[in-house]
């Protein structure tokens, strides 16, 4: 017989989904502490609370299933009286929200990605607009993410992005500022900038791109010491960047530049406004004013009309490019975008073999560039311990989805969120071994 749930007015953050996701219930979370509200992310099942909001991802199939299955996960719960309410917010629920309350009605309330004063209400809170850089962050203590921009205009073919987050704007540079202030004086140390895309930063607000402007005011703020950025559109780069990233030893020699294909007839498809040979000009650019630069890249595999030619033509141009770090998709087929209309004609099954034969073309070249740093020393920050080691990265990897360095843990002690020089002393596929310098 369901029973009214004990655990009383605790709301429970829920986040899925990219680093966007992640930012964006750190505001919720903000939000909801300033209004006296007891907030948590993610708690364990003993202490979750009995109010769930949950941040769902609806990019691709895999993203838009693991959301689905945790809504029906915690409309369970609520059936079982295990939870009083379930709310849910974020791309999925923009998306496809008359689908999901048909579907799913034991959800109390859906909201799209720009509802958070409509969901605050829901929550018996009030959107406070003071609350500029107020965020309850939920990664470790020493970085944080820094969205400096909200929703995409680029056309590309084959994205939802647009449907589900609205067009490109741009948070002021003065906005920007303060919030990486706040998040210094917590003890970040490392600020990951992300948007949909960092290069048109400034378009709607200043009328010209102005990321190498923000950049300039955001190496002032004391207490940072690593910028890193993520998710450049190569078409309309901004080189003046370039230039900062060079200059400035707080911007992190790393850039994040999705180019998702680089067969010109599939370039052009997916309408990203740029061509094989002004893609190559723009990566020698990169390596040319910023010797020694990580770049890290995704592509799609199986792409409508990609052709084994198509596919042939990505491997050699990986085997030539030998990219820092490099992710693969396989392609998901999504309503309501321009690649929709398009026929799905590459077999589920030749998608991923495409993915695994790149990802192995990459391996060896992540193997091999990662033997030629044995003997070298380089700045490590230390993210955690794990097992008999301390975990970091250097200035060329972003958590979560590149390198790290293992330092064993046998008669040295590292504080985690600490810089420290290591030695690398052996090197694997994706990982360096390193010892204190």
């Amino acid at each position: 017989m369901r029973t009214k749930s004990p655990k009383m007015n605790k709301i429970n953050v829920v986040t899925l989904g990219c680093s966007k996701n992640i930012y964006d219930s750190e505001v919720l979370m903000g939000q909801l502490k300033a209004n006296g509200k007891e907030v948590t992310h993610e708690a364990p099942e003993e202490e979750e609370g009995n109010i769930v909001v949950i941040n769902t991802c609806g990019f691709i199939d895999n993203a838009k299933q693991e959301s689905i299955d945790t809504i029906l996960h915690y409309a369970d719960k609520k059936e079982r009286g295990l939870v009083d309410h379930v709310y849910v917010t974020g791309c999925l629920s923009e998306r496809y929200k008359p689908d999901l309350e048909q579907e799913i009605p034991d959800v109390d309330a859906y909201f799209g990605t720009r509802d958070m004063p409509l969901l605050l209400k829901t929550l018996g809170a009030d959107y406070k607009h003071e609350l500029v850089g107020e965020r309850m962050t939920t990664t470790p203590k020493h970085f944080a993410y820094l969205k400096i921009a909200e929703g995409c205009d680029r056309p590309c073919s084959f994205c939802a992005i647009p449907l589900m987050r609205g067009g490109h704007k741009s948070t002021p540079i003065e906005d920007l500022v303060i919030e990486a202030e706040k998040l210094a004086a917590k003890g970040v140390k490392e600020l990951i900038l992300i948007a949909q895309d960092l290069t048109y930063y400034g378009l709607d607000l200043y009328k010209e791109r102005k990321l190498a402007d923000l950049l300039r005011a955001l190496v002032k703020v004391v207490g940072v010491e690593w910028i890193r950025l993520h998710y450049l559109f190569p078409s309309g780069f901004p080189e003046d960047v370039l230039d900062v990233i060079r200059e400035e030893p707080k911007v992190c020699h790393y850039i994040d530049i999705p180019l998702q294909h680089i067969a010109d007839p599939v370039l052009k498809s997916m309408r990203r406004g740029t061509t094989k040979a002004k893609t190559d000009a723009l990566l020698a650019k990169m390596r040319e004013k910023v010797p020694g630069i990580t770049i890290r890249t995704t592509l799609i595999a199986g792409y409508p009309g990609e052709t084994e030619e198509d596919h042939q033509v990505v491997l050699d141009w990986v085997r030539e490019q030998r990219f820092d770090r490099l992710g693969v998709f396989a392609y998901s087929h999504e309503e309501n975008t321009h690649a929709y209309s398009l026929e799905d004609d590459v077999p589920a099954e030749i998608k991923q073999q495409r993915v695994d034969e790149i990802m192995a073309v990459q391996m060896d070249i992540s193997r091999a560039l990662n033997q030629e740093k044995i003997g070298h020393t380089y700045k490590v920050l230390i993210d955690r311990k794990e097992g008999g080691y301390f975990i970091g990265r250097t200035e060329f990897d972003s958590p979560d989805v590149d390198n790290e360095v293992l330092i064993p843990a046998e008669d040295i002690y590292l504080k985690i969120g600490d810089f420290c020089e290591v030695e690398v002393v052996d090197a694997h596929d994706y990982d360096l071994i390193g010892r204190p310098v």
